[in-house]
């Protein structure tokens, strides 16, 4: 499968490029592919400003950033809903698979090979399930205190590579290792003495599946 094939049923995965060039909806590119606006009402963007590899920064309006810190039940929901009734993009990385140093445990030190932008869709019952599961897990497990969680798609992009993924203009079939998987929030409760927060305690993780095309 080559990164023109695009999943027609929970996931689209787009190299940065063709999506700069040929927005999907609900987004506009303007300023030479240096400003991406998007539709707040039906897409949720997880994306930081980033530099191409040919030069120039891109920022993408209304993006939440890949962290995003609520302060109160209000706000929790307001992201839970939004989590769940709109398009979800974020962009992340294919690496070579050798790390470029001789430290196997240094993934920041993979060459990327090529960047994309990853989208699923929230309304779809299996994604909405998974969400709404991860995020209940955690709450459960805090008991209230501050909290952060990685809402990671990792295993998504794995189960829509396959065994014949290629990269673009490159027949050779590859196996990256896919880097900046993660979008995360963080909430702060009032607690005064919130110590498992302090200590690094109340770090939560959970994975959004593939579920075909």
């Amino acid at each position: 499968m080559t990164i023109t094939d695009v999943s027609r049923c929970t996931m689209e995965v787009i190299e940065v490029e063709e999506f700069l060039r040929n927005p999907p909806p609900g987004f506009t590119v303007e300023a030479g592919y240096r400003f991406v606006k998007s539709d707040p009402e039906n897409c949720c963007v997880f994306i930081d400003d980033f530099e191409l590899s040919r030069g120039g920064k891109v920022v993408f309006q209304h993006s939440q950033g890949k962290k995003i810190t609520v302060r109160n039940l209000g706000d929790y929901t307001r992201f839970r809903k939004n989590l769940t009734s709109k398009k979800i993009y974020i962009l992340v990385s294919a690496c070579e698979s050798k790390p470029s140093s001789t430290d196997k445990k240094a993934p920041k030190n993979r060459r990327v090979l090529q960047q994309y932008v990853v989208s699923i869709d929230g309304r779809n019952p299996l994604i909405k399930w998974e969400i709404e599961r991860g995020l209940d897990r955690t709450i459960s497990s805090v008991a209230g205190e501050s909290y952060r969680v990685d809402i990671d798609l990792c295993d998504a992009l794995r189960g829509w590579a396959g065994e014949s993924f290629c990269l673009l203009g490159n027949r050779e079939k590859v196996t990256p290792v896919w880097k900046d998987t993660c979008f995360t929030l963080k909430y702060y409760s009032d607690a005064l003495f919130d110590f498992p927060h302090w200590l690094g305690f109340s770090k939560r993780h959970f994975k959004i599946s593939y579920h075909g095309r």
